[in-house]
């Protein structure tokens, strides 16, 4: 097997995220594929966090619901994930004492859980003893004995590279993998620039690698074409920028704001102008007083000529929905990031979740044209922000593009020709400058779409009343039907102009179909060849935007199919109820998930077996600490 998966978890604060992305980024430099998911609790500090790893020879879209080597240098973590563990546990002989009810962040119904697993006995020595009867082998670690080797080597407090523990154990778990250490050295020095730090660490994981045998006897791997490492937010930002933004507002809320940072600490551009001629561009980023603020400032900018847009999640997205019907009514192209996590009200602020579809596609009172796209893994959320930007220009409309909670929070490794092969294609639709002293703004058109005008250019008004084409409020009955016509219209223009395939993604032929949307699609993608190899016919049906909805394709798509199986990280298969809305078919079975987690790859084929072999019609998943 060439797809192994490393965990490591302890308690926020304490360099999970850095330790994992080290490791990581040395499993890259051996050239392989990569997939790390960060899981985090919603406070600042202290909680347990915990961070997967999955690397593969080849691409890898998702994680699973077991790990290979578990790295752990406290207690909690250990309890936490001692039954996802198949091969190696990485702990320290300080803690082995230690009881689970001495482990005051874990949550009660987690320590029932716990307790019912072990039956006999509530230590780290009993997790240990639970799992080496399971035939998992132990790396034990002297932590204590090791920080002190490296206080005392460089004179400096215990206090100070107490954090290097995190590096012991991802030294020892590159040791069994048997990947040679420099790449790991290389690692660390591209993420230490404090000398003194560097040094430490480095001694630290060296430490660990020399601790630990060559189990897996993993070879360096050659990489034949360039790659890049990116998570959702990053990636996002990337699209957005290469699509020509020039102004994103926000209001900091997880998971969105490290879209708006990246953009703003990568603002400063050389753009090519039409003629060939480099100049310097890029993006304004405002930090606004709250979402209200910040999605009527895009509208703003989007009035004035600029590609605008806003990102934000949860209730930030609620406060945005008078803002959006706004820019409904006076038909701006405005772009709306909706980074969706577990809901209602605060919810699950730091998990994933889709329990918004439906709001994404109604949000805002009354009915005017939302364009509504979803993507499905890194690679289109690049694409998907440019597209995102071109469909508002060329229909001057709102649009809203879904990337959940589970892609914002993890990073793949990427072909750098899968953001090349095309062209960027900047569609800004129908813009005119006009010299007259009046313009009809909101012209009736047969397709729908007027001229439009910046500010600036001529007398132009703008209102949240209805309005004539010139766009002065007035509240004749004739006037209403046709501007209300008019711009509903421009939905079904975009319908019959954006293709349906490019609406939908189809992977595979067979009878049954697991239908879905966003984030699932990796945990699909990734289980397919052993359901192929197990003799379940599947294909994957990915539907990538559902307003407007590709009908048409879909009535196609699923006709005559033994099983339509609609997998989805929420509790009424939302996406599902609007297949059936639209075309009047319905799912025959369900596989849903709705505890904040990301869909494993291994709960996929379980589920699948479980409806194709035995009849089951829906299954709930729930893997996830």
């Amino acid at each position: 097997m060439t797809r192994h998966v490393w965990m490591i978890g302890g308690a926020q604060g304490l360099g999970i995220d850095t330790s994992a992305i080290i490791f990581g980024n040395a499993i890259a430099k051996a050239g392989y594929y990569i997939f790390g998911n960060r899981e985090y609790y919603s406070n600042i500090k202290g909680r347990h966090s915990y961070f997967q790893v999955v690397f593969d020879e080849k691409r890898i879209f998702s994680v699973s619901s077991y790990t290979d080597i578990l790295a752990t240098f406290d207690a909690e973590t250990l309890f936490q994930h001692f039954t996802e563990v198949r091969d190696y546990v990485i702990y320290g002989i300080d803690y082995e004492n230690t009881s689970l009810d001495m482990v005051k962040s874990i949550e009660p119904e987690i320590v029932e859980e716990i307790k019912k697993e072990l039956k006999n006995g509530f230590t780290v020595k009993d997790v240990i003893n639970y799992l080496t009867a399971k035939g998992v082998k132990v790396i034990k670690v002297n932590y204590l004995e090791y920080l002190k080797k490296i206080a005392d080597t460089f004179k400096l407090p215990l206090s100070v590279v107490e954090r290097s523990k995190n590096m012991i154990a991802v030294g020892a778990s590159f040791g069994l993998l048997g990947l040679p250490f420099e790449l790991l050295k290389n690692a660390i020095q591209e993420t230490f620039k404090n000398e003194l730090f560097l040094k430490f660490n480095t001694m630290a994981a060296e430490m660990g690698y020399n601790l630990a045998p060559n189990a897996y006897h993993l070879t360096v791997r050659e990489v034949k074409k360039d790659r890049i490492q990116v998570d959702g937010n990053t990636i996002s930002a990337l699209g957005k920028l290469a699509g020509g933004l020039r102004f994103q507002s926000y209001y900091p809320i997880t998971p969105a704001s490290d879209e708006s940072t990246y953009i703003e600490a990568n603002q400063n551009l050389d753009v090519i102008v039409e003629g060939g001629e480099l100049r310097k561009g890029g993006a304004v980023v405002v930090q606004a007083e709250d979402e209200l603020a910040a999605i009527n400032m895009a509208i703003g900018a989007a009035l004035t000529g600029a590609r605008a847009a806003t990102a934000t999640s949860g209730p930030g997205f609620s406060l945005m929905s008078e803002g959006i019907s706004w820019a409904g009514m006076n038909e701006v192209p405005v772009v709306i990031t909706y980074y969706m996590r577990g809901a209602p009200a605060t919810g699950l602020p730091t998990r994933s979740g889709q329990a918004d579809l439906k709001f994404a596609l109604n949000v805002g009172h009354g009915e005017f044209p939302r364009i509504v796209i979803a993507s499905g893994d890194h690679a289109e959320i690049f694409w998907d922000a440019i597209w995102a930007l071109n469909l508002a220009e060329k229909y001057q409309t709102p649009v809203i593009h879904i990337i959940e909670k589970t892609l914002a929070n993890s990073y793949t490794i990427l072909d750098e020709d899968l953001l090349t092969s095309a062209p960027v294609k900047i569609e800004r639709g129908k813009i005119v400058y006009p010299t007259t002293e009046r313009f009809n703004r909101f012209e009736i058109t047969e397709d729908g779409i007027s001229p439009r005008a910046f500010l600036g250019y001529s007398s132009i008004f703008y209102t949240g009343d209805e309005h004539n084409e010139e766009g002065h409020i007035t509240e004749a009955s004739n006037n209403r039907l046709k501007m209300y016509e008019k711009r509903m219209k421009k939905l079904e223009t975009a319908d019959k102009e954006i293709p349906e395939e490019q609406r939908v993604n189809v992977i595979g032929d067979g009878e049954n179909v697991l239908l879905t949307w966003g984030s699932p699609k990796g945990a699909i993608l990734d289980a397919m060849d052993d359901m192929n190899k197990e003799g379940l016919s599947v294909m994957m049906v990915q539907v990538k935007m559902f307003n407007p909805y590709p009908v048409t394709l879909m009535k196609k798509l699923l006709e005559g199919k033994k099983r339509v199986i609609a997998i989805e990280n929420n509790y009424q298969a939302q996406g599902a109820e609007i297949l059936a809305e639209k075309t009047g078919i319905f799912a025959t079975n369900y596989i849903l998930k709705w505890n904040g987690r990301p869909i494993a790859r291994e709960e996929i084929i379980y589920a699948v077996k479980q409806i194709i072999k035995n009849g089951e019609k829906k299954v709930v998943l729930s893997y996830g600490a």
